[in-house]
């Protein structure tokens, strides 16, 4: 919406375009009036929309017709004031002051204007016999208003109609000469009804009605005012009503009927609650809601966003089999203007016997989405209607933003739910299959599949019993690392093949001589726990050409021994590794050899003893002094 209205005031001498904008601010006709009013402007607090007001006159004798063209192009609306008792000013506005303000603008483009019909007080009957083909003839004309400048007749409600003409304009919604909604209207209407039909049966019940009547408008309706809607739209439409709701027909024909009536404010109220602008396009504020994300610092869904996504997950699973299929997904996606998913998402996340995303997929997908690219994730939300349907100020609310990786490292402990891992190694090293695997694809599974394979995949894995996300992406093995972000993670996996002598070389090379933030600082000596692994653990062992064998290697640089991994069999492949990987991403600060299942467990084992003891040994003391 506009943050301030300019409205001009033109039309014949001696009109009274002067007298009234000084009866407007004098609230008393004047004694003495100029030739000309000095621009004024009213503050926000006293007008009825809130926005500043600017009133400009114009006058011929005192002003050239290139100062008036200026004027036009800086006006926001035009009053056009005509004598009621002078037929000529009337005849005036078709030739010559309409032609004058739109003669050279485009349909879409043209300055609303406003009739005035002054000196009503020296004519008993009415001027709109003369005025309405000239309304019906130019369809920016939004209304007319007889007023009298001398008595105070309709001076308010002249500049209420002006400024509502600005804020609350007709020419985006509604086409006068075909009285039908325009076609940018009617898509912006049929998302917010798709949004409010929250159990996407096609129609609005008496529920879903009074939440979106109190969500735009602060109040629901009174059960009789409802009934009272649904009557006029079933007794003007032949499907406005079904089920004793309201459809989308129904819908739209209720709001063409607001603004036919001249109530568009109904209409801009509903659209600006939904983000749009002006120009029915929805706002950056609203699909880009500023948030805040500092280095180190990620981007996670909260129980929030969960819960809404969930909610958008049960309300598109029409069969409610628990998985969205290609076509339920193709309609979830109906309120945004492109589909995000791509065919990559069937290898990205999990998916049932019929290659359908289920519920765990879905929101798996959600999660990498928030983690990978805020910005995106908020924006689909947006579209969503995510500040509506969960009643907050925007879709920041679905999410949080971690504490950074430096204050986790000093605290030995983290928040964190989502961790990125990022597997390299050479060509061929099965790095695909590994990626496949962690969704429970074994390789006999991923041979038969004919789905496009993503470089990213995500799923869930328990560590210490807390679940959390992994994220495993494939580094392409042609990268040269030459920034930060090109290595960074939290955990790196070095894979290489068991029975390729010259894999592992590649692997320690990665290690040690890759730069990461620095040319003197390597994965090395990053910070970034690494861990091997050792793939097509199934096939003959073949001696490394590097100068010290894997195990060794790792045992040197304090690292774990590298995890045997092999997906061949027929069977589900073991997860065990993964939760290893999120077990070293969520615990940076302790080395390999810490790392290893007995050595962790038995510290955390141990820990939860001498707490137990310790306890109990207060608790003896305190007995004792009692």
């Amino acid at each position: 919406m506009k943050r301030d209205v300019r409205i001009l005031l033109l039309g014949e001498p001696k009109v009274g375009k002067t007298s009234l904008i000084m009866s407007l601010v004098g609230e008393e006709f004047p004694e003495e009036v100029p030739p000309r009013a000095e621009e004024i402007t009213i503050p926000a607090d006293v007008t009825p929309e809130r926005v500043p007001t600017h009133i400009v006159d114009y006058s011929e004798a005192e002003q050239s017709e290139d100062v008036m063209r200026e004027e036009i192009v800086k006006a926001n609306v035009v009053c056009l004031v005509y004598d009621v008792t002078e037929e000529a000013t009337i005849e005036k506005i078709r030739t010559k002051w309409i032609p004058l303000i739109n003669g050279g603008a485009e349909k879409g483009n043209k300055i609303p204007v406003i009739l005035v019909g002054n000196k009503s007080d020296l004519q008993p009957g009415s001027s709109m016999e003369s005025i309405l083909p000239i309304m019906n003839q130019f369809s920016e004309i939004e209304t007319c208003v007889e007023c009298s400048a001398k008595n105070l007749k309709n001076i308010s409600e002249l500049f209420y109609y002006a400024q509502k003409a600005v804020l609350h304009p007709t020419a985006p919604l509604y086409d006068p000469e075909n009285k039908q909604l325009r076609q940018q209207c009617v898509r912006a209407l049929s998302r917010i009804f798709t949004i409010s039909d929250q159990d996407n049966d096609g129609i609005l019940s008496d529920d879903e009605l009074n939440f979106f009547q109190k969500a735009c408008f602060g109040n629901p309706l009174a059960p009789q005012a409802l009934e009272d809607v649904k009557n006029v739209v079933w007794k003007n439409t032949s499907d406005g009503v079904q089920d004793n709701g309201l459809t989308l027909n129904g819908f739209l024909f209720l709001n063409t009927l607001f603004i036919q009536r001249g109530r568009h404010e109904t209409t801009w109220t509903i659209l600006r609650k939904f983000g749009y602008d002006d120009s029915l396009e929805l706002t950056d504020d609203y699909l880009y809601p500023q948030l805040r994300v500092p280095l180190g610092s990620s981007t996670e869904l909260n129980h929030n966003g969960y819960r809404f996504l969930q909610k958008l997950f049960e309300k598109y699973d029409v069969d409610k089999d628990g998985a969205l299929s290609r076509l339920d997904i193709k309609n979830f996606f109906t309120v945004v203007p492109y589909m995000p998913w791509g065919e990559d998402v069937f290898t990205t996340v999990s998916t049932d016997e019929n290659d359908y995303i289920s519920l765990h997929g879905y929101l798996c997908q959600w999660t990498l989405t928030a983690y990978l690219d805020i910005h995106r994730c908020l924006e689909y939300l947006g579209y969503f209607g995510y500040p509506f349907i969960s009643e907050q100020e925007s879709q920041t609310a679905a999410v949080t933003v971690t504490q950074n990786k430096l204050e986790d490292l000093e605290k030995k402990q983290t928040q964190r739910n989502v961790f990125l891992c990022k597997v390299i190694g050479p060509r061929g090293t099965g790095k695909s299959s590994f990626l496949q695997a962690f969704l429970g694809k074994s390789l006999s599974k991923q041979k038969s599949s004919t789905g496009l394979l993503s470089y990213y995949t995500i799923n869930t894995v328990h560590v210490n019993n807390q679940e959390k996300y992994l994220i495993l992406y494939e580094v392409d093995v042609d990268t040269e690392f030459l920034k930060t972000s090109d290595a960074a993670c939290d955990v790196a996996c070095l894979m290489y093949d068991v029975s390729d002598p010259k894999s592992f070389n590649y692997c320690a090379s990665i290690y040690k001589n890759v730069v990461i933030i620095s040319p003197q600082q390597h994965y090395m000596d990053s910070g970034i726990p690494c861990v091997f692994v050792a793939s097509k653990s199934d096939l003959t062992e073949q001696k490394q050409q590097h100068g010290l064998s894997p195990s060794e290697f790792c045992y040197k640089h304090r690292l774990p021994p590298p995890l045997a991994f092999s997906c061949s069999g027929p069977e589900m492949p073991s997860t065990v590794i993964y939760s290893k990987l999120a077990l070293a991403a969520m615990f940076p600060h302790l080395n390999g050899s810490e790392l290893t299942a007995s050595s962790f467990w038995l510290r955390v084992t141990l820990g939860a003893a001498v707490v137990t003891l310790l306890g109990f040994t207060f608790y003896r003391a305190f007995i004792k002094q009692k």
